[in-house]
């Protein structure tokens, strides 16, 4: 196999694990009554099924449609860029760059068919189905009042991870460590060396016949 086809595996096995446990996760979420609002750990994680139309942390500032083009838009994005920086990325970035787009399309794949699923809308009019609710609370104050899914949590542990370890993982430092391995152990001297002038004129004998001299005289 391959440096890019072993790339390429890593991305998309890592992709498809991301999508096919988000939605599996959320329809068994969907399809079980009982779980919809179920603790599983007291005061800390429990399932809260909601349906989000907004985009991530609940931010919701424009139809769903619009918002579904936008995900589908920067998801495209995405794409193209890991296949730029595929030739000098490194198997950890490609896992990461999985984790991300694997995660998106969980989403946009609830915006896609949930509306019709659910009977309320048509394509890119769907919701995107959320469940794992974290609710540790100090005081008054909660942790993280939002509600999440599978797809999100590969998203935010891919981007946690690229900031962490930054120069092990960007293609911008793993590409100048394929450059450096991929320079010859002997540098080629691209100077010319000077012309040896005086081997040249060590090929012409000095005169010392006298009679040479004498009729060179004449």
């Amino acid at each position: 196999m391959t440096q890019a086809r072993r790339k390429l595996t890593v991305f998309g096995v890592t992709a498809l694990a991301v999508l096919l446990l988000d939605q599996l996760s959320k329809y068994w979420i969907r399809t079980t009554p009982e779980l919809h609002d179920y603790t599983l750990i007291e005061g800390w994680l429990a399932f809260n099924f909601t349906k989000n139309p907004g985009m991530a942390l609940g931010i919701h500032w424009a139809d769903t449609w619009v918002i579904s083009l936008v995900a589908i838009a920067a998801t495209v994005i995405i794409l193209i860029y890991v296949w730029k920086t595929m030739k000098p990325a490194n198997l950890g970035y490609m896992a990461c760059m999985g984790l991300i787009v694997g995660g998106a399309l969980g989403n946009i794949t609830d915006r896609i068919f949930m509306a019709r699923v659910g009977g309320y809308g048509g394509v890119l009019d769907g919701h995107v189905v959320d469940f794992i609710h974290f609710k540790l609370r100090i005081g008054d104050f909660d942790v993280f009042p939002y509600i999440f899914n599978v797809a999100d949590m590969a998203i935010s542990v891919s981007i946690i991870t690229l900031i962490i370890f930054y120069r092990k993982l960007m293609p911008e430092y793993s590409g100048d460590r394929v450059d450096a391995e991929d320079a010859p152990a002997n540098g080629t001297d691209s100077s010319t060396e000077p012309e040896n002038t005086s081997a040249r004129d060590s090929d012409t004998e000095p005169v010392s016949d006298p009679d040479k001299l004498r009729n060179s005289k004449d």
